[in-house]
């Protein structure tokens, strides 16, 4: 959408599985998308190839200062609308970009990153104290949004020093969750953007006064919400 409107191209460098939601979306919007496999090819070799050959600039899905802070806007959202003192948010997390900038804008809260299981590779790394990638027999999840093979370092400075701590959730949470979204408060969600909903409702996060939950997209395919939410 910023390309169109800025009059120049754009490529994106999108995971094969990727919903077709998505995929129909960003073409609607005049982008080429080139897709690769997740788990064998680096998209990040993929995009510098491209902009090298092309001459164009890479837009990082989170390990960039400007999409951090771009993404930290939303924390100042929720400082602007929550009706009561904020104490704590429940933040999706693949790369960190969001949860980083929402730290950064929200410092006097705790950040809570959530994870799917066995791509808990941010929850790890913060426990370490150094990049932890994703192992090698990690499981299939709903969360393609969030199923990132590594963290950069940055996002993970940024949450380290903002005292995150972190928690994961099964992908049966997750689809409680969007279908609570669903059944309760008709949105539709995506399962990388449900996942701190779904430690709330599982009882891995207790709830108390102050709290908010991101939901971070609703880019899921209608034929899979329709089965989760029956």
């Amino acid at each position: 959408m910023a390309a169109t409107r800025l009059g120049i191209p754009a490529v994106i460098v999108m995971p094969a599985d990727a919903p077709q939601v998505k995929v129909e979306g960003t073409r609607a919007q005049g982008a080429e998308i080139v897709f690769y496999d997740r788990l064998t090819e680096s998209r990040e070799a993929i995009a510098a190839r491209i902009a090298a050959e092309k001459g164009a600039v890479v837009v990082p899905s989170f390990d960039d200062p400007m999409i951090v802070a771009g993404q930290g806007t939303a924390g100042l959202e929720i400082l602007e609308q929550m009706p009561e003192p904020l104490s704590r948010i429940l933040i999706p997390c693949g790369g960190g970009g969001l949860a980083s900038g929402i730290a950064l804008a929200c410092p006097d809260a705790d950040i809570v990153i959530v994870e799917p299981e066995g791509w808990d590779d941010m929850g790890v790394s913060l426990g370490r104290g150094t990049v932890v990638p994703v192992g090698p027999d990690a499981p299939a999840t709903l969360c393609d949004a969030i199923q990132t093979l590594k963290v950069a370092p940055m996002t993970l400075g940024i949450l380290s020093h903002c005292r995150a701590t972190a928690l994961s959730v099964t992908d049966a949470e997750v689809a409680d969750a969007i279908r609570f979204a669903w059944e309760r408060h008709q949105l539709v969600v995506e399962p990388g953007a449900a996942v701190g909903l779904a430690a709330l409702l599982a009882g891995k996060a207790q709830p108390q006064a102050g709290t908010v939950a991101v939901l971070s997209g609703g880019n899921i395919d209608p034929a899979l919400h329709a089965q989760i939410v029956s």
